[in-house]
């Protein structure tokens, strides 16, 4: 009798003790769903130099007539989720803080200047300094330096070639065709990018013309550091945004903040609808239908007329905040330099892609067909004729393929419904 009482006391004891860690495991909750407790009041923040495009709705395509007879990009209903993207293209001086970063990445390796986490993972000593100037530093990064033989006047110039930046991802497309079947490493993809812009593509691009000064210069002089980075392909841009996430997310881990989504090339359409800025079937960014404004300047940085380059004011290249931005607040989304898109480039895209946020991508390998590597560029560049400029017009050029024309700019998807809603304190 008395092993029974024991026994029903040692089972409200232990039901009581339940039904107490329930209770602190969620506090005042009062039995009810009222989900995880505690987490962080949430307010997008707004990445330096982008600007915030809104969802919405837009015709994709053609806004005047297909003066080429392509048909490569008909006529269609498109709905776009929001997202920030740069209010202008990468410029020089963004893109060498990403050359700076492999280049001071790879020489603290070389001295040694690198630490272990408690799980073995290794990281660089980013607190560690480097004399670049110093002998003995230079002799322990010898294998950063040109050959004795490649050196002009015994220059110790850093090897631009072996500044490659190691480059990991996940192929969401291919695990999500998966449904699970494989690890996760077998959708792992790393490779390694060598980073430093094609200089040369200056003097490649142009048989029988005088670019040299701008081979030399146009990366390296200060003078060019807000102007858009050129001779960069594909596979480079896709790099910087890649480093350029974890360069922001590393920062807001270390300070206890969430981390944000990924930095990416816009899709074709998103590029397309913010170049409208939000107007209805214009033909350029500014509205249209002509190039210039009513006191007649030129509105875009392009190859007017029967070849007047110099007459919208810029040569070659000019800044990348020149002239006035769209609605939306982005510049030289015409003109200036073409800029890479995240799309592989199809003819008939228009015609089997999806009508809400369309994505056509196909990262080739290196040994694929040409056809294969075509990657959509939009908006014209400073050597290309007005109709180029529209902002319905396709290009595409191949991913391994760097031009002196080319430029980027990144995008990164915005997390929620609207700005609105967390302006107006709607959502915590």
């Amino acid at each position: 009798m008395n092993y029974q009482v024991f026994r029903l006391l040692g089972c409200i004891v232990a039901a009581s003790l339940l039904v107490s860690c329930g209770r602190n495991a969620a506090k005042n909750a009062q039995g009810q769903l009222v989900g995880v407790q505690n987490r962080p009041h949430y307010k997008p923040p707004v990445p330096y130099g982008m600007v915030y495009v809104p969802s919405g709705f837009f015709h994709e395509g053609p806004s005047d007539q297909d003066i080429n007879y392509a048909f490569s990009a008909r006529n269609k209903a498109i709905t776009i989720a929001g997202f920030y993207m740069d209010a202008t293209e990468i410029t020089n001086n963004e893109y060498r803080q990403f050359v700076y970063w492999v280049r001071d990445s790879i020489a603290h390796t070389l001295l040694g200047q690198v630490k272990k986490d408690k799980d073995g993972n290794s990281y660089i000593d980013w607190k560690a300094k480097i004399n670049y100037n110093d002998p003995a530093t230079q002799q322990k990064l010898a294998a950063m330096y040109y050959a004795p033989e490649d050196r002009i006047y015994g220059r110790k110039d850093i090897d631009v070639r072996k500044l490659i930046y190691h480059e990991e991802t996940y192929d969401l497309k291919a695990a999500a065709m998966d449904k699970g079947k494989s690890p996760r490493s077998s959708f792992i993809v790393k490779q390694d990018v060598p980073i430093y812009p094609d200089t040369l593509c200056w003097i490649r691009d142009y048989s029988y013309s005088y670019n040299e000064p701008m081979a030399k210069m146009y990366f390296y002089h200060p003078a060019f550091d807000n102007y858009p980075v050129v001779g960069v392909n594909w596979n480079q841009a896709t790099a910087f945004c890649v480093w350029r996430t974890n360069l922001w997310n590393s920062y807001r881990e270390a300070h206890h903040q969430y981390i944000e989504g990924d930095f990416r090339l816009p899709t074709e359409a998103e590029w397309e609808y913010a170049a409208r800025g939000g107007r209805v079937e214009s033909p350029y960014p500014w509205g249209g239908p002509y190039l210039r404004n009513k006191k007649g300047c030129l509105l875009a940085n392009f190859k007017p007329g029967r070849g007047d380059y110099a007459a919208d004011g810029g040569l070659y290249p000019v800044r990348a905040d020149a002239y006035w931005p769209n609605d939306y607040g982005l510049y030289n989304m015409a003109g200036n330099v073409s800029e890479w898109t995240s799309s592989a480039y199809f003819e008939d895209a228009y015609s089997f892609e999806m009508d809400f946020n369309p994505d056509i991508q196909y990262n080739a390998k290196p040994n694929d067909p040409p056809k294969m590597k075509r990657k959509v560029i939009r908006g014209g560049s400073w050597k290309d004729i007005g109709y180029y400029l529209q902002v319905s017009t396709r290009q595409y050029e191949y991913q391994d393929t760097s031009k002196c024309y080319i430029g980027f700019r990144c995008v990164i998807s915005f997390l929620g419904r609207s700005m609105s809603d967390f302006s107006k304190g709607k959502l915590k």
